[in-house]
């Protein structure tokens, strides 16, 4: 049984046999065909500049990393800070387009040579987002991240891998720690005006007793009383409860003027200003607040940075078997075509 393959509107046919033999005649064109795609691809692989992919991996720092900067804090009533709020600077910082821009000025546009830089600025961003990418690994886990560089010398790629997480880290480690000194130094502005208002309140106080003071003396000296006056025991210590304000003057002239003496000689009211003392232990704890940059990680390296072994594009065996499978299709379809040429006309039917 033989198939019938219609091959042009005038209703001509070709044997499917007859089909196959001619393309196998032809055999020696379509390897030739197949062989200059093989070679084209070949031609691609050595013409094209072989670019090289490197990836660093980052996760959370660890609860120890971050201890530096809750030395204290608990203690002084401040809210602690976490594993997950200094991670999220370090990644907002990553992925931030102002370390990208500084990345692409000092970097990446010093490793072009002159005839790359006569390109648009936006061209050569451009460029430089491809190369070099920032992306969650896992969108199921939230907090593992990876920093993918394309270039063709895979000491540079992985180089910038590196310095680019660095730099992300160095903006954030700096950030966490303005941010927690600034805070401290806002606690210790808002406690040295709380001392300072306590402080000028009991100056005030102390200055309100001595004119009490010398009012009661005066009214004690104008009496001629000298000394408490004797009451009878059972109310002793109700006159003695009364003798302020008004009857201030009948603790005596003699314990008046040693008390005016004492306040008027007092050199702090500190030891006398309730809760002022704890006030004091805050500001100084916020006030001398060091933290010590060197016991502060704001990320990890999850590993050491990989780099592939071999270039990432192009793609050496996908460009040849690519090269040879468009080369067989035009050498089929050259073939076909030779071989409808060569055909015979279809003979006219006589009416």
């Amino acid at each position: 049984m033989q198939g019938n393959l219609r091959v042009g509107p005038t209703g001509s046919e070709i044997d499917l046999v007859e089909l196959m033999r001619g393309l196998w005649a032809r055999k020696l064109l379509i390897a030739g065909v197949t062989l200059v795609g093989t070679l084209l691809g070949l031609l691609y692989i050595l013409v094209v500049t072989p670019v090289y992919e490197a990836q660093g991996l980052v996760i959370p720092p660890t609860q120890h990393s971050i201890a530096e900067l809750n030395n204290g804090r608990s203690e002084a009533g401040l809210p602690v800070f976490t594993v997950t709020a200094v991670y999220d600077v370090f990644t907002r910082n990553l992925r931030s387009e102002i370390l990208r821009r500084r990345f692409f000025e000092e970097q990446y546009l010093p490793s072009l040579s002159a005839e790359e830089r006569k390109k648009s600025v936006g061209l050569l961003y451009s460029d430089f987002s491809k190369a070099l990418g920032v992306a969650l690994v896992d969108k199921n886990v939230s907090d593992r991240y990876s920093v993918i560089v394309r270039y063709p010398d895979p000491v540079i790629a992985e180089k910038w891998a590196q310095l680019y997480i660095e730099q992300a880290g160095a903006v954030a480690h700096q950030e966490v720690v303005d941010n927690a000194m600034r805070e401290a130094e806002v606690r210790a502005k808002n406690l040295a005006q709380q001392i300072n208002t306590l402080r000028e309140t009991g100056r005030r106080v102390r200055e309100d007793s001595v004119i009490r003071l010398r009012e009661a003396l005066r009214i004690a000296n104008a009496i001629g009383l000298r000394e408490p006056p004797m009451v009878p025991n059972k109310i002793s210590n109700e006159v003695s409860s009364d003798m302020e304000g008004d009857l201030t003057f009948m603790r005596g002239s003699k314990a008046l003027e040693a008390e005016l003496k004492n306040l008027e000689d007092r050199q702090s009211d500190d030891p006398f200003i309730d809760g002022l003392r704890k006030l004091q232990a805050n500001y100084a704890f916020y006030k001398n607040l060091e933290i010590d940059g060197n016991k502060l990680k704001v990320f990890r390296f999850d590993g050491p940075v990989d780099v592939s072994d071999a270039p990432v594009k192009p793609k050496r065996a996908l460009s040849v078997l690519g090269g040879a499978l468009i080369g067989l299709i035009v050498g089929l379809l050259i073939a076909c075509g030779v071989l409808l040429l060569a055909s015979p006309a279809p003979a006219t039917r006589e009416t």
